[in-house]
């Protein structure tokens, strides 16, 4: 009797499991068509030093990137050890140090309830347009600690660093948003304009790209090397090799 019992819900079993795997990227889908469009430009050496400069300035007070070394970014982006000790390393670190905040792990989470997060692959995670979107999002709400939320992360943790250059937005009803269709409505003009903060954090997303994967252009250049070899030296090799197999069966 068990074991026709397993056998009966098995079939059940079965639905159940498809249903979930046929949900989980309708779900994904969804997340993603909530988030503005970004086509990121990180072979953009110029954004991404500002974008570097940026989140030095705005970010690496909590968030980590330890999975890049200060030097790598001068040796990318152009940026001798002088100008990484004046502009980019604020905690005295050495330039061959990975890019560590100082911010202990236990005061962060009394204040903010839990680590921040190290931001190393967080565009592999959950993609350049999400940062984006998410860094475009803040807006007013008296109920969260520190007085914002944000709509592609709700109930964030994290305070509005970026509000006083953005301004302070609150939340419209859907289609009734002034930005990018966005349900948001700018309230208090900050010290940059909108179109001056699209600029500054398509660059500090350009910059979070560039951080996921800084051999990026070694691996597409890579990627067309061995693509030219294939199809340049081993296809006419092929192609004789071939001849010579079939030449006596013909």
């Amino acid at each position: 009797m068990s074991r026709l019992n397993a056998k009966s819900r098995a079939p059940i079993l079965t639905i159940l499991l498809t249903s979930l795997l046929l949900a989980a990227p309708a779900t994904r889908a969804q997340e993603e068509a909530k988030t503005l469009p970004f086509s990121d430009n990180a072979g953009n050496t110029a954004s991404v030093q500002r974008g570097a400069r940026d989140f030095m300035a705005y970010c690496s007070g909590c968030h980590s990137l330890k999975y890049l070394r200060y030097n790598r970014i001068g040796q990318d982006l152009g940026i001798s050890d002088d100008q990484l000790k004046q502009n980019l390393i604020f905690s005295g670190v050495k330039v061959g140090e990975p890019i560590v905040t100082a911010l202990p792990a236990k005061p962060a989470e009394d204040w903010f309830g839990r680590v921040p997060p190290d931001l190393s692959l967080e565009t592999k995670a959950r993609s350049p347009e999400w940062v984006y979107s998410y860094l475009m999002g803040f807006y007013l709400d008296s109920t969260r600690p520190f007085g914002v939320n944000n709509l592609f992360l709700p109930n964030v943790a994290m305070p509005a660093v970026l509000g006083e250059l953005q301004g302070w937005q609150v939340k419209e009803d859907e289609g009734k948003g002034e930005h990018e269709g966005l349900p948001l409505k700018l309230v208090q003009p900050g010290s940059l304009s909108p179109e001056q903060y699209q600029a500054f954090v398509s660059d500090l997303t350009n910059f979070m790209v560039y951080a996921a994967e800084p051999t990026a252009k070694e691996r597409t250049s890579t990627g067309w090397n061995v693509l030219f070899y294939l199809i340049f030296l081993l296809l006419p090799l092929t192609y004789f090799l071939k001849k010579e197999f079939w030449r006596d069966v013909h």
